[in-house]
């Protein structure tokens, strides 16, 4: 039955009938492979843009502590432009891209922006500080190239000053695209995490979706919970249950392991360095194990149904009980919701008010508040919320 669905749909997709062609922002990430000499351009490419950051934050603090304003980005890269031609002490600024000092420039701009926006109650979320300067070792090393040649062909990718550089895994997908003119890269962020290197590509993208979900009319109402990551039910009455990987919990004792060692090592000695990359390696593997769970379960939702109907959840909130805290975030609440609306197979994601899956149930059944309803393909599910909301259900359709 699927099989002959699927050769249907492929037959009209090549016919170009009930499909359309969108632009989307896509991003690419692949781990790349360096050489020593790769290496340490790329480490010399990261103090760059973190000497560009803290460049341009004290220039703007004299302006704010004088003017209660500050630079942009295209102030920040006329000052630098004319004192790095001027200071001799700033000679070294040509072994690095340009991009590196500009898109700091930029990112910082973009900061102090965000800064303004929240002290004015325009930006949501937790209320933002004034940026701080950054220390190595201290924060995260990553630059970003804007222009240049950008490309990747095989197992290699192409960056500015940095020349063709292997990867750990091939770039034909995104090398297919670019041949066939249905892609244009934007920019290549490059960054470290537990001792690799990673480059992302900002790709635009032209793509053929669907013109309508390949279920029109499924919808299905979710709950994250801590013993199970996802529990639905469709609009038919069935449940639907995603067990979450736990990925923490099994890695607790290495962690705990390797935490004692590092702090046990002298500061600045090379033998704290190597306990922190393999105490850094451990929480990088629980987080892609995580991801990856994350990512496979909203994405077959969004494949097998056309609206998915999750609970708004506070988990800030959530997170500051003691008891829960661990296996919330061990679950990945807040990724999981943003994963969900990040997916698109033709359909929508709504963001409900803060009620328990069961309620959400008898919505898609279309039954009142207080009703249940048992049968063939239908089951009423007695689930705990993690976030209680009595109150009647919303009307079908809303």
């Amino acid at each position: 039955m699927f099989l002959r669905w699927w050769v249907r749909e492929l037959v009209r997709w090549r016919a170009g009938v009930g499909w359309r062609r969108v632009r989307v922002i896509q991003a690419y990430r692949f781990a790349l492979d360096p050489s020593a000499a790769q290496e340490r351009a790329l480490r010399s490419h990261a103090g760059a843009a973190r000497f560009g950051w803290n460049w341009g934050l004290a220039k703007c603090r004299e302006r704010y502590a004088a003017e209660r304003s500050w630079y942009s980005a295209v102030d920040l890269h006329r000052l630098w432009n004319a004192q790095k031609k001027a200071d001799p002490a700033l000679a070294w600024w040509a072994e690095n891209s340009k991009c590196a000092y500009q898109e700091a420039f930029r990112d910082l701009d973009r900061a102090l922006r965000g800064f303004a926006a929240s002290r004015k109650g325009q930006r949501k979320g937790r209320r933002l500080g004034f940026p701080g300067f950054k220390k190595r070792g201290r924060c995260k090393d990553s630059f970003r190239f804007g222009t240049g040649a950008m490309r990747c062909a095989g197992s290699t990718v192409i960056l500015p000053r940095l020349g063709t550089i292997g990867t750990h895994e091939p770039t034909r997908k995104l090398a297919r695209r670019l041949g066939n003119g249905t892609a244009r890269i934007l920019s290549a962020t490059v960054s470290r995490t537990a001792q690799r290197w990673f480059v992302s590509f900002t790709v635009e993208v032209d793509r053929a979706v669907p013109g309508r979900h390949a279920r029109p009319g499924s919808a299905i109402g979710i709950d994250l919970g801590v013993k199970t990551l996802l529990t639905g039910v469709d609009d038919r009455g069935n449940v639907v249950v995603a067990d979450g990987p736990r990925a923490l919990r099994p890695a607790l004792r290495r962690l705990r392991r390797a935490s004692r060692a590092h702090c046990r090592t002298a500061r600045g000695s090379a033998n704290r360095r190597r306990r922190a990359a393999r105490l850094a390696r451990i929480h990088a593997q629980v987080a892609n194990v995580r991801s990856d769970a994350l990512h496979k379960a909203t994405t077959d939702l969004a494949r097998r149904y056309e609206t998915v109907v999750a609970e708004d959840l506070n988990v800030a909130g959530m997170t500051r009980n003691r008891r829960l805290a661990r296996a919330i975030a061990d679950q990945g609440f807040g990724q999981a919701r943003r994963d969900a609306r990040l997916q698109n197979d033709g359909g929508r994601r709504d963001a409900r008010p803060r009620r328990p899956v069961l309620s959400l149930q008898q919505d898609l059944l279309g039954l009142r508040h207080g009703e249940s309803q048992a049968g063939p393909g239908r089951a009423d599910v007695p689930l705990r919320s993690l976030w209680p909301g009595p109150g009647p259900g919303r009307q079908r359709g809303t």
